[in-house]
Formats: structure tokens, sequence, C-alpha cells
């Protein structure tokens, strides 16, 4: 039953920090480089993203 749960959410976590990790590199890249407002909106919700993620680990 244990095993179950850890593989629950597994494929959706993943998706989740790819997408994460996608944002975060985009937003940081239109923060140094372009406009640094769209840049910054960019980061908070890969960061929001992320939390997503980190919800989804603490539930099991």
């Amino acid at each position: 039953m244990e095993f179950y749960s850890e593989k629950r959410f597994l494929k959706i976590r993943q998706w989740l920090n790819i997408l994460f990790m996608i944002g975060a590199v985009v937003g940081m890249v239109m923060y140094f480089y372009g406009n640094r407002q769209v840049g910054f909106v960019v980061i908070v919700a890969a960061m929001v993203l992320k939390f997503v993620e980190c919800i989804l680990r603490l539930i099991k």
C-alpha cells in the first residue's frame, strides 16, 4: 500500500518539476536580458508550480 501512495503523484510531480525548471530558466533570461517585470512574473509563476509539487509530495 505504501508503494502505491508514492507512485500516485509521481508523473504529475515530474511534469511540474520540468515546467518549473523551464519557467525558472526562461524567467531568469527574461529578467536579465529583457523586461524585468515580465521576468519576475514568470519566475513567480514557476515558483507556484514548485509549491504545488511540494504539496503533492507532502500529501503522498
